[in-house]
């Protein structure tokens, strides 16, 4: 319905057991593959973290798609273990969920610390989220939203932490898809978010800005003020999409002069072959075939006011129920191996 105007159908988090269950588990991992240990014995035996001058975010050795290469590796499917090791070996966000976000935020950011690096982390969970599409739900009401940032605040602590606030939330006040009567009410929780998370002393936050494909950034740069960006650190573009670095520069650089030249985050998860533009134009954005993985997460980009290509969508997860994939959030083996693949 909405075709390339919004980011849609984002990284679905799982049931809270089995995400509380990785947390507190990530608390124990080791951050290296060089302690001795046998590598087919744990997912996360043969990941490492990357070069901390380039990349300072932290790669989870225990995330799904290094459990995904483990798997493929122990039933001899060498060839697709090594494709999946392209994702795996890559600092991914970690979408926290609505259920125990305290635990979520205490667990990543724990485990990031102890390997020397900074958590990456998405909070999605706004009211009357994604419209009633493929993602969506979100918190019952704006309380409910306060007090699940409330807790990942709490969970964050004073440790690092780089946060991705609310894929889509001022962009669909903007298009039309978030009802009128619900917007005070967004506009306000979203102030109270920036607050909270700068609150931190150590949490940097991006507050979403929609893609180089929905519009023109005059129609989003005064709802961003309205939202808060003069007291966030940056926005965020292109999450869960695929349009390319190039395009997601140029129309961060045209919103940033008029948000106070405040610098921003792209998502270049799946952008390596740039947007799909075929088939159902509605469904462009919903696990479009023939993309690739984009550029690798790092701090070092094209121009200084980016302040880092990050891969927020998690590459592999299924964009939602289109074009024979899963629930969105769900690993879809089949799709990750053609990314990793298509980036050769």
């Amino acid at each position: 319905m909405y075709g390339s105007r919004g980011a849609r159908a984002f990284a679905a988090r799982r049931t809270s057991a089995a995400i509380l269950g990785t947390a507190l588990l990530m608390t124990a991992c080791s951050s290296g593959g060089d302690d001795g240990d046998d590598p087919d014995r744990t997912a996360g035996a043969e990941i490492t973290q990357q070069p901390k001058d380039a990349n300072p975010f932290w790669v989870n050795p225990e995330g799904t798609a290094a459990q995904q290469m483990a798997g493929l590796k122990g039933d001899g499917q060498k060839a697709e273990a090594e494709q999946i090791r392209k994702i795996a070996e890559q600092p991914a966000a970690e979408w926290i969920s609505p259920e125990n976000p305290e635990e979520q935020a205490r667990g990543f950011t724990e485990a990031a610390d102890k390997a020397g690096r900074t958590a990456l982390l998405v909070l999605y969970n706004i009211p009357h989220r994604d419209c009633g599409q493929y993602s969506q739900g979100g918190a019952a009401d704006g309380n409910a939203y306060r007090a699940f940032i409330d807790s990942v605040a709490k969970g964050i602590g004073d440790r690092a932490a780089t946060v991705i606030l609310e894929p889509d939330a001022v962009l669909h006040l903007v298009d039309g898809c978030t009802p009128e009567k619900f917007h005070e009410e967004r506009y306000d929780v979203l102030n109270g978010a920036v607050d909270k998370l700068k609150s931190l002393k150590n949490t940097t936050v991006y507050l979403d800005a929609g893609n180089a494909g929905w519009g023109n950034p005059d129609q989003i740069f005064e709802p961003l003020k309205w939202a808060g960006i003069d007291r966030a650190d940056g926005f965020s573009v292109n999450v869960s999409n695929f349009y390319s670095t190039e395009e997601s520069i140029a129309y961060g650089k045209q919103l940033s002069a008029k948000v106070g030249n405040k610098p921003f985050v792209i998502d270049t998860s799946r952008n390596g072959n740039g947007p799909y533009t075929g088939g159902d134009a509605a469904e462009r954005w919903c696990n479009p075939p023939g993309r690739a993985l984009g550029e690798t997460p790092t701090i070092k980009t094209a121009d200084p006011l980016v302040d880092a290509y990050l891969w927020v969508k998690r590459p592999g997860e299924s964009d939602g129920e289109c074009k024979g994939g899963p629930k969105a959030g769900e690993w879809w083996e089949d799709y990750a191996v053609k990314l990793a693949e298509s980036s050769d």
